[in-house]
């Protein structure tokens, strides 16, 4: 069928015709958007160019590389309660003997495949674990797969507080740069004015060169810094789960609102809660597992019978019979001694891990603690108590110097004095979010930690 549009003379299309071009048309078109559709739907995530932290929680819950691995062991776990669930499937055997080679196996009865004079067998054979294997194997894979649900979360807690480091160490170096570029134009001016100066010849020129030199630095450290803001927003890129790191986006949220804010929704936790952090869910799961396969590899000193079905016929002399049979192996050589011994072993291992992982929950929560008080004083001093003295004493240094009231050392004294409270302003942020991001982490006292 030609469906192209050009009319011709000799050739009229139609009204099927064109009608069927339209349905082929409509067809093209349907399946040209589904296809763009599944092509959409399959494209990698990319980091978006506005990133605000609860965007970057969120993206990573749902891409980070670790999180995914941690997610398909959960699901082979699912898979190892299923086979742990099923029976052992029966045995068919089928068998003839007593097959004549020398002359044919015919009977009075007759000739027919039926009535030939074959020992004919149909046996069913069926193997049944007792002693309490089945039930072993089952809490097993059960204890397995809980442990693995706690490893999963033990990820997200763990991932929380390394994308709440990697955002703020952006936010840091951010941070940095626009504090050095800022310190550098404040220098850029007092320069003009000492060209004024040493016109006047109330400066020399190396009082001048001064000033340039301390703001050539300036601008240097605010490079170095740029270039660290890009690097972690790479190293963030990659947490997220992006196939293609750039670290072209950008930070939605500032460093002071990110740290007060966590500091602002983290509370200080009960030690008692230790017992829901997942690390220590997780290794009391490996213990009960522990146990389990222990009484598993116990149980498997006691022989398992295989109890047999069967269906003879052998005409004429006997045409129809069955039979019943029990067989299982003797525990004579092998008592499974080997496999008890280890077992026990890794039950007294994930024992002591049990308590191994407590004590460290422990001192997680208590070192989280005094890190999160010192760091919200130390930023709150820096933020309400020492920036904003600083900056007054630069204004005033720097308001003098212009009129002639103090020395040029006095002048860069006060202004890298007033650079370095600001870095340290913006350090003891990133600490309080970090000690704060830690403290919520170090007790999973609250299951919204894991919520983005």
């Amino acid at each position: 069928m030609n469906c192209s549009t050009t009319s011709t003379p000799r050739l009229a299309r139609s009204s099927k015709a064109r009608f069927g071009c339209r349905r082929i048309l409509v067809a093209v078109a349907l399946l040209a958007g589904l296809a763009s559709t599944k092509l959409s739907a399959a494209d990698p995530f990319e980091t978006p160019a506005e990133l605000t932290l609860a965007e970057a929680r969120r993206q990573a819950f749902l891409n980070n590389w670790d999180l995914l691995a941690a997610k398909a062991e959960v699901e082979i776990a699912q898979a190892q309660k299923l086979v742990a669930r099923e029976f052992p499937n029966p045995t068919l055997s089928l068998s003839s003997s007593k097959i004549k080679t020398s002359q044919g196996n015919g009977t009075i009865l007759g000739n027919s495949l039926s009535e030939r004079s074959y020992d004919s067998i149909a046996a069913v054979n069926q193997l049944i674990e007792i002693g309490g294997k089945r039930a072993s194997r089952r809490a097993s894979a059960a204890a397995g797969l809980a442990a693995a649900v706690a490893r999963f979360r033990d990820v997200q807690r763990l991932l929380d507080v390394g994308i709440v480091r990697v955002y703020v160490a952006a936010l840091q170096a951010e941070a940095n740069a626009q504090i050095l570029n800022r310190s550098a134009a404040t220098l850029r001016q007092e320069a003009d004015i000492a060209v004024v100066r040493q016109k006047a010849g109330d400066i020399s020129t190396s009082d001048q060169a001064q000033i340039e030199v301390a703001a050539a630095r300036f601008e240097q450290d605010a490079k170095n810094a740029a270039a660290a803001a890009v690097a972690n927003r790479i190293a963030l890129d990659t947490v997220l789960g992006s196939r293609h790191p750039t670290g072209e986006w950008h930070a939605v949220d500032s460093l002071e609102t990110v740290a007060q804010t966590l500091l602002g929704i983290t509370n200080q936790p009960p030690l008692a809660s230790i017992e829901r952090r997942p690390d220590v869910i997780a290794a009391e799961h490996n213990r009960r597992r522990a146990e389990a396969d222990w009484r598993l590899q116990k149980a498997m000193r006691i022989p398992d019978p295989t109890v047999t079905f069967q269906y003879e016929r052998e005409p004429p002399d006997t045409r129809n019979s069955v039979g019943i049979g029990l067989a299982f192996p003797l525990p004579l050589w092998n008592r499974n001694q080997g496999n008890i011994t280890a077992a026990d072993a890794a039950r007294k291992q994930a024992a002591l891990e049990v308590e191994r992982t407590r004590a460290q929950a422990l001192a997680d929560v208590l070192n989280a603690r005094t890190a999160y008080e010192d760091a919200a004083g130390r930023f709150a001093r820096y933020q309400f108590e020492i920036a904003p003295k600083s900056a007054k004493v630069r204004e005033s240094i720097a308001f003098a110097y212009q009129k002639g009231g103090v020395a040029l050392l006095d002048l860069l004294s006060a202004e890298r004095t007033d650079n370095e409270v600001r870095l340290a302003t913006a350090q003891a942020a990133s600490d309080a979010a970090n000690a704060a991001a830690l403290l919520r982490a170090a007790v999973s006292a609250d299951e919204n930690i894991f919520t983005p």
